[in-house]
């Protein structure tokens, strides 16, 4: 019985170590498929002018955001076209990397 609970120490101190995983969602794998972000939002998602900033945005935030430009809900020529090509695996990739940033970036 003893030896589970330190099983259970390990993997929860395994998990919070590597402090990638954020928001059901990979901060790296996020920071790599950000480029095509960078022309309208900017290299730490601070927003070019029209374009609102992004960094520090809430994760869920960013997903619902995301998942209603691509159902139409929320209408947008350019994010339409971007978030067709995402997966609902890159959307939450990138809602945990604009999570992580500092929104002062």
């Amino acid at each position: 019985m003893r030896s589970y609970y330190v099983w259970q120490l390990i993997i929860v101190g395994a998990v919070l170590a590597t402090g990638q995983v954020m928001a059901g969602g990979d901060v790296t794998a996020g920071e790599e498929k950000a480029a095509s972000c960078v022309g309208c939002h900017g290299a730490n998602g601070e927003g070019v002018d029209p374009n609102p900033p992004i960094a520090g945005m809430d994760a869920e935030l960013f997903k619902t955001s995301m998942q209603a430009y691509k159902s139409g809900e929320k209408e947008d020529p350019m994010m339409a076209m971007f978030v067709q090509t995402l997966s609902d695996e890159d959307i939450a990739d990138l809602a945990a990397y604009y999570a992580s940033l500092s929104a002062a970036e």
